[in-house]
């Protein structure tokens, strides 16, 4: 198994998204990316902590790459968009690639130039290396699911 971690925007959206796809062992929603340890829901809201709302995700390369996670995370928020995802504003909602290996980081720099061409707008999303992850308050995770919901309504 490996990990892959984003931030697109609200995590609640992000992790229905990837939960779905075959390969994907496992999904939790966290914190990534700040300064403060072991940071809050209320903490991560208050846009000081320097942490984004993403999702780890551990899944079967032998059954999805993470090129193809890269694609889902491309094509699942608009990556122009500099902290910021629908209505939701603040740095906890921007656009990150938090790698894992150096092999994750060359195909992440490669996605992004292959999903630019897409865009007319320059992408703002980061490619930075995997930090501490704090794993969400418990009714955070699976929120959609647990509420009978496939997506966020924007």
């Amino acid at each position: 198994m490996e990990k892959a971690t984003f931030a697109a925007g609200c995590f609640w959206g992000v992790e229905a998204t990837f939960r779905r796809l075959a390969g994907v062992q496992d999904t939790q929603v966290g914190y990534t990316g700040g300064h403060l340890p072991n940071p809050t829901y209320e903490d991560v809201c208050t846009d000081q902590t320097g942490h984004a709302e993403a999702v780890e995700i551990t899944f079967d390369p032998q059954v999805i790459r993470y090129q193809d996670l890269l694609q889902v995370f491309w094509d699942s928020h608009d990556p122009t968009t500099k902290d910021r995802q629908g209505p939701d504003t603040g740095t906890q909602y921007r656009s990150a690639i938090f790698f894992h290996s150096p092999e994750q980081e060359k195909e992440a720099r490669a996605s992004l130039e292959e999903a630019q061409k897409r865009f007319p707008r320059p992408i703002v999303t980061q490619i930075v290396p995997a930090s501490e992850f704090y794993r969400a308050e418990e009714y955070h995770q699976q929120y959609l699911e647990k509420r009978g919901l496939a997506h966020c309504h924007l």
